[in-house]
């Protein structure tokens, strides 16, 4: 069988588009993983699958595969390359698309300059909601990772977030730190770590490890995680820029119970098929 595809990146989180509005395709988890093996397949952060809606009054139905072949519900870099995608195919007209993910409903706008903003829905943070394992929420959480007590915030974006606030993010251990707090015990669907590091109020940078795929280049939820922990901490202005490895992300939160804005770029990279 031979599978038509196109290849994205927001910010070089990067993408193996799916399209079955015209075609038929179920992504089992083997298949998922040869398509996102970076030596034996296309190679991507992420395979994105969209297709018909489920429902009246939306536009696309959008499915998250992580390399490993686990589902997820959310992808704010994912988001904008299905806007621009769809756009660019004709498959939606709108200046507003309307996505249905398994965590809910995502407004798309498509702007003038080629940039996206979507609206990721509103932060959740009782522990039961992100799901992490914690009497009651708290301000701040602590685990002890090899004796040491590390200090974290949580929300969930759609997917659970652990975010750090560290001094430098260039010389923080991101690649034995992420890892270890995903095994903590603490998350039992797992968790993307975020390490922030608080420029000024309206600047932040920001290394993210993610759950089923390691660290990106980006990360679009993460990004909005970590705003949202450093405005409920009073860290954070309402609108920061978030510089990312890939580059740089607006996000906007006016606070608990209203939704998080993340705009940005989407960018095509090519088209091929595939055969499996």
């Amino acid at each position: 069988m031979e599978i038509p595809f196109t290849k994205m990146h927001g910010l070089g989180n990067d993408f193996v588009v799916i399209d079955t509005f015209a075609q038929d395709i179920t992504l089992r988890p083997e298949l998922v993983k040869t398509l996102a093996d970076r030596r034996f397949g296309i190679g991507c952060d992420q395979v994105l699958l969209l297709g018909p809606p489920d429902n009246d009054g939306t536009d696309v139905r959008f499915r998250i595969f992580n390399p490993d072949g686990g589902e997820v519900s959310q992808c704010g870099n994912g988001a904008r390359c299905i806007a621009a995608y769809l756009h660019d195919r004709g498959l939606v007209t709108k200046e507003v698309i309307i996505a249905e993910t398994n965590e809910g409903l995502l407004k798309l706008y498509r702007q003038k300059d080629g940039q996206v903003r979507v609206n990721m829905g509103v932060p959740k943070f009782e522990p039961a909601d992100i799901p992490m394992r914690a009497r009651k929420r708290e301000k701040e959480y602590q685990v002890s990772i090899n004796g040491v007590d590390i200090t974290f915030n949580a929300v969930s974006m759609g997917n659970p977030h652990a975010v750090l606030v560290v001094d430098n993010v260039d010389q923080t251990r991101v690649e034995t730190l992420g890892p270890e707090m995903q095994q903590s015990g603490v998350f039992p669907e797992g968790v993307n770590v975020g390490f922030m590091q608080i420029v000024d109020r309206q600047h932040i940078r920001l290394r993210v490890y993610e759950r089923g795929t390691g660290e990106t280049l980006a990360c679009g939820s993460g990004a909005c995680a970590a705003v949202v922990a450093g405005y409920s901490d009073k860290r954070l202005a309402e609108q920061v820029n978030v510089s990312l490895k890939g580059g740089h992300l607006l996000v906007s939160w006016q606070g608990e119970g209203e939704p998080v804005w993340i705009t940005g770029p989407a960018t095509f990279v090519y088209e091929g098929r595939i055969r499996v």
